[in-house]
């Protein structure tokens, strides 16, 4: 018989620290033999530490350290969670704080930056198993209403049934020049499309590429407002994806099917 406090005791509370702090490297060698002693009893922990090692590793190849840091600013521990989001809020800032050293809006600075940041939401979040959205899609409606809200803007979320993905539910992020919503999507085979929309200077629709590594994400702007659809799929099917998406949300494609075979590429 297995002991039920044991399967729950590393992942409540202040516990769920000490998980992540043994991930990052953070806790004395008599405290890392006494978690990994716990964790010899118990699986639903070992499962969080593999999640948080992925994160980790995530954020980790974005973002690698410069080989000449000298000083370290050292914070107060935070949940993983809150790490990530303030991880992803501290690259927009970098983006913006680091054309001058002065504060600089996102619409000043690079209108397409909200391409970069789809890429990384992507990269962080796809691979999540047990939290890859905020809210699923069986509240759709309160999804809807909350990151249309905080959007301000009336959000439209657009069915991709046909190219056997549907939607998973989604969550808000903070983007370069304010709130981001990200929609996940995932098929039978477990593939993952993410659709991230945040407000955007160029008011016309302009459809673009961004390849990092082996994912890629077609973004283009209408009315104010960015979209950016990430995924691991082959290009000619993410633009052909892309391109009904744009129509779904009141875009219009048929301004850029002409350059479709060859977008701007960053």
């Amino acid at each position: 018989m297995t002991d039920d406090r044991s399967s729950t005791a590393l992942t409540t509370g202040p516990e769920l620290e000490r998980l992540s702090a043994l991930v990052d490297g953070e806790l004395a060698p008599h405290q890392q033999a006494e978690v990994a002693a716990a964790l010899a009893h118990d699986v639903q922990a070992c499962a969080r530490v593999e999640d948080y090692q992925r994160q980790g590793a995530a954020l980790r190849s974005l973002f690698p350290l410069p080989t000449d840091v000298r000083y370290v600013l050292v914070l107060p521990r935070r949940a993983w969670w809150r790490r990530v989001s303030a991880a992803l809020a501290w690259a927009g800032a970098g983006m913006i704080l680091g054309t001058g050293g002065v504060w600089l809006s996102a619409r000043e600075a690079d209108p397409w930056a909200f391409s970069r940041h789809a890429d990384l939401a992507y990269a962080v979040y796809a691979p999540e198993q047990r939290h890859p959205v905020e809210v699923a899609a069986t509240d759709q409606a309160h999804l809807v209403e909350w990151l249309s809200r905080r959007l301000a803007r009336t959000l439209t979320i657009p069915a991709l049934d046909e190219y056997g993905y549907t939607l998973m539910g989604g969550r808000l992020l903070p983007g370069a020049a304010g709130p981001a919503a990200q929609l996940m999507y995932q098929n039978q085979a477990g593939g993952r499309l993410t659709l991230y929309i945040t407000e955007a200077a160029p008011q016309h629709a302009s459809f673009r590429l961004l390849r990092q590594e082996d994912r890629r994400t077609f973004y283009w702007a209408s009315a104010g407002v960015g979209y950016a659809l990430s995924g691991q799929r082959s290009e000619p099917r993410l633009r052909e994806i892309a391109m009904d998406v744009c129509s779904s949300v009141g875009g219009n494609p048929q301004g850029w099917q002409r350059g479709a075979n060859s977008p701007p590429v960053e």
